[in-house]
């Protein structure tokens, strides 16, 4: 987690957590990214729908944007809902005037239950303003559809669609659709504000995509109605990595407290998320230590004491692997 280089999203709040900010801190946050925000509207909202909407007005909205850019200085903005003129305004003027390296925007024009959430105006002044400082737009078809005034019945009308925003200034555009071929309330959501935080640790677009791509593939996995052993197994092993991380990386540990083999857990793994238990559990420690490094003042030894390992050399041995730079180094790089 990288305190020094964060991700700001601009959108509104879901008090389910299904999307919005919450969900936008949630992904940012389980892909080591480190998550600032900027509320646009507040909803009154479950998981019935949306009842009533609180627009944040508008100097409120810039006050939120300016506090945090002056101050932390994110490179990658995401952009989510925006329901008026004035607060569209105020996002723009900051973005022209502070030129984040990265801005991603996923219009939200409607809700997962069909509600309207913008209106032409607003749609049409985005097309003018906003589009045109977009390194990427993520886009749902129907808000395609809705945005553009056409039907997208086939590729050929998919590829107009796509050409038809370039033309409007964006640099790049993807389909949600291309990337989830299913999905639920809040995951359109998560692939954009996955494709930010990778976008954020350095990698080219073309990189952040795909890789936010994998995750959202495991997100479908965890969020669909799996039956059989694999998908609470894995949630079983989750629970049993929280509890035991910063002791025991051990992944015959956890196969015994789960009452199963090493290599029946790590199909399970692979299975959900690509990856092998070890590196679920390493990718756990890591973000432990890095929050310990950044925000306490304690020594690497002690470090190296705290979380199991039988030496400091072991420790350091062990970050830079993965890290590709020692502790000490991490340290003063994120201070």
């Amino acid at each position: 987690m990288n305190i020094n280089n964060p991700i700001l999203t601009i959108t509104g709040s879901d008090s389910t957590s299904g999307s919005g900010v919450q969900a936008d801190i949630k992904t940012i946050s389980s892909l080591g990214g480190y998550a600032v925000s900027a509320i646009t509207s507040i909803t009154v909202q479950n998981t019935l729908g949306i009842q009533a909407f609180f627009d944040i007005p508008s100097e409120i909205v810039s006050g939120q944007i300016e506090a945090i850019i002056n101050d932390m200085q994110p490179r990658v903005v995401k952009i989510g809902m925006i329901r008026s003129v004035d607060v569209l305004r105020s996002i723009t003027d900051s973005l022209n005037k502070y030129k984040p390296e990265q801005i991603i925007y996923d219009p939200i024009v409607f809700s997962s239950l069909n509600d309207i959430l913008m209106t032409g105006d607003v749609i049409s002044l985005i097309k003018r303003w906003l589009l045109p400082l977009c390194s990427l737009v993520v886009i749902r078809k129907r808000d395609a559809e809705y945005f553009l005034g056409c039907e997208i019945l086939n590729d050929d009308d998919k590829l107009m669609a796509v050409k038809s925003l370039l033309a409007l200034g964006c640099k790049a555009v993807i389909m949600q659709e291309d990337i989830l071929s299913q999905y639920s309330h809040g995951l359109g959501n998560s692939l954009s504000s996955a494709i930010a935080t990778y976008l954020s640790k350095g990698v080219t677009m073309d990189e952040a995509i795909n890789q936010a791509k994998s995750y959202i593939n495991q997100q479908v996995v965890l969020s669909s109605d799996l039956t059989g052993r694999s998908s609470g197994l894995y949630n079983a092993f989750i629970n049993e990595v929280i509890a035991h991380f910063r002791t025991n990386s051990d992944v015959c540990f956890y196969a015994d407290c789960l009452n199963v083999s090493s290599r029946y857990l790590a199909q399970v793994t692979k299975r959900i998320t690509g990856k092998s238990p070890k590196a679920i559990i390493d990718e756990y420690l890591i973000r432990e230590i890095e929050l310990q490094l950044t925000t306490t003042g304690k020594t690497v030894q002690e470090l190296a004491y705290d979380f199991g390992f039988s030496s400091q050399a072991h420790f350091a041995k062990f970050f830079k692997k993965i890290e590709g730079q020692t502790p000490s180094q991490f340290r003063k790089n994120n201070n």
